[in-house]
């Protein structure tokens, strides 16, 4: 079984095909961040109850914004393959776009050998999942959407950016 990919090779698989942790113990360790977001759409009166206060389930993006820094710090434990990491810093920026949107932008940083891809896209999903079950009694009908990698910097690839694929 090939674990090439044009260029890239897939380093979560070895010779054979099979999945294993990688070894990260001769790398250097660099500064390391990653953002990235998910979008939730819902009702627009959905959403101005979570900016008002006005649901009876508390303050919902209180528990959105520590729902996400916690899953972002448990992800080894939810991806098989993740290292555990020491993150020095969490962030989770929550922020309607339009009346019916709202953005959730999950930074992870830290200095070490390994990306903080994983934890980024982890807390900024479950954040969202969070919003869903926290709104879900007055709105059903919630979509989680465009949840993917922003921008990472540092390590061996260097930085990146969404814009340099382009929108989707």
């Amino acid at each position: 079984m090939s674990t090439e990919i044009g260029t890239e090779s897939l380093t979560h698989l070895d010779a054979k095909g099979n999945a294993h942790m990688v070894d990260v113990g001769n790398k250097q360790i660099t500064e390391r961040s990653a953002t990235a977001r998910a979008l939730v759409e819902m009702k627009p009166e959905t959403l101005a109850k979570v900016i008002a206060g006005g649901l009876p389930k508390g303050d919902v993006l209180a528990t959105v914004r520590i729902a996400g820094i916690q899953a972002a710090k448990k992800t080894p434990d939810l991806i098989p393959l993740c290292h555990p990491l020491m993150l020095t810093k969490i962030t989770l920026d929550i922020e309607p776009i339009n009346e019916s949107q709202i953005e959730i932008r999950c930074t992870c940083k830290l200095s070490g050998k390994t990306g903080v891809e994983m934890e980024a896209l982890t807390g900024a999903s479950v954040a969202a999942l969070t919003l869903y079950d926290m709104c879900k009694a007055v709105d059903k009908g919630i979509t989680i959407k465009e949840t993917g990698l922003l921008t990472k910097t540092g390590g061996k690839s260097g930085n990146w950016n969404i814009d340099q694929e382009g929108s989707k």
